[in-house]
């Protein structure tokens, strides 16, 4: 067995202005997801691995002479295998159960979580909602990460139930990786801005599909002087998250609804542009569109950052086997088609220059109020998540 600690309790998770409520039971259900997901990340991950090694890739190489030459023939010959059977069955009924009850606590207080957020939002030029907007197909028909309505579900006028669930729910999914407000890759997105581009001063910044304002509001707060715009194509998004910064005082934001692939904004307009974990929900005919809008709106030295998961190219067979179950078995329809792209080409074809193209890391900062402080010569078990970066200059 891992000798990974246990999960953080529910209770340690931030409050904001528009937090739901939870009672005991509540909580206890989420304490029991994140032990559940720590000990799937933990130890049945692993054995996977030992499971392919050591029994179902010596059965294929005996059958056909061979390895696996890809992760469709690592899936097949892994789909008969119990382990991942059961490793897969359980993760997605963890997903399931995060969102039966992560519905189960928003649903019962609706009419508060909306009135809430509606004094907050109430006459505030940095909300921008178009009533006449049509939310893009591929958003629109798909249940993201097996969230009943998806992103853009209404239920009550001035509704943000779809953004509560996602904002109760993911702080057990992840067992408190993302920190108490759920904004760790934000705050990886800032640390990396100041340790690798520390001459950037920008006065206007861009995040294209801002949905929560999770990873949003550190950049935001690491610019208190630039204007930052924040675009989602979900109303209940743009609601909850600009309630969200409200109560938390983060006020340089304008949050505008509108679809990434035509920002209503001038060229040239915006001196940093970036996504975190966006590309891959958006389908194959957009992304480009989006790489095209993020040319286009950068100024001349400007910078455009992704944060994302790694592409799939150069990484083995089971890896990328592993890595693409969001696709087949988390409703993520385009994550296979996104990590499987030539992403430098797709930029260098809407007028960047390769040579200025770069790969890096981000890592999330360890949430002291939650785990204490971190001794730099201790292991600290993976608490550290890491993110894929992909960027370039203009």
């Amino acid at each position: 067995m891992s000798s990974w600690p246990s999960p953080p309790p529910y209770s340690l998770v931030g409050k904001h202005g528009v937090s739901p409520v939870t009672s005991h039971d509540d909580r206890a259900r989420f304490n029991f997801l994140a032990q559940l997901n720590t000990h799937l990340a933990t130890n049945v991950v692993p054995a996977n691995a030992r499971a392919y090694e050591l029994k179902v890739k010596p059965e294929f190489e005996k059958e056909h002479g061979r390895a696996p030459r890809d992760r469709h023939e690592v899936r097949r010959a892994m789909l008969k295998n119990s382990l991942f059977q059961t490793w897969s069955a359980l993760r997605r009924s963890s997903m399931e159960l995060r969102q039966q009850n992560g519905r189960e606590v928003v649903l019962r207080q609706i009419a508060d979580l909306n009135q809430r957020a509606a004094a907050l939002n109430a006459d505030s030029p940095k909300l921008k909602l178009d009533p006449k907007f049509v939310v893009p197909p591929y958003i629109a028909k798909v249940d993201f990460h097996c969230m009943p309505g998806g992103y853009i579900d209404e239920l009550a006028a001035d509704d943000v139930s779809a953004a509560a669930n996602y904002d109760v729910g993911i702080f057990a999914t992840t067992a408190g990786g993302l920190g108490r407000l759920n904004d760790g890759a934000g705050h990886a997105l800032a640390g990396w801005l100041k340790k690798n581009a520390p001459e950037l001063k920008p006065k206007r910044i861009l995040d294209l599909g801002c949905g929560m304002g999770h990873s949003l509001l550190p950049v935001a707060q690491a610019f208190p002087e630039a204007e930052v715009i924040a675009i989602d194509v979900a109303a209940p998004l743009l609601r909850f998250a600009h309630a969200r910064a409200k109560s938390l005082d983060v006020n340089n934001i304008t949050f505008i609804q509108a679809n990434a692939e035509q920002v209503p904004e001038p060229d040239g307009s915006f001196d940093l542009v970036f996504t975190t974990m966006f590309l891959h929900e958006t389908s194959n005919t957009a992304i480009k569109r989006i790489i095209n809008e993020t040319h286009r709106l950068l100024r001349p030295g400007g910078l455009c950052l992704h944060l994302e998961q790694p592409q799939f190219e150069g990484l083995p067979p089971f890896e990328q086997f592993m890595r693409d179950w969001d696709a087949l078995y988390n409703n993520e329809p385009f994550w296979t088609r996104m990590h499987e792209m030539d992403l430098e080409a797709l930029m260098e074809a809407v007028g960047f220059q390769r040579e200025k193209m770069f790969v890096s890391g981000a890592q999330a900062v360890v949430d002291e109020t939650i785990f204490g402080k971190q001794k730099e010569d201790v292991e600290d078990y993976g608490r550290k998540a890491s993110w894929h970066v992909f960027g370039v200059r203009k």
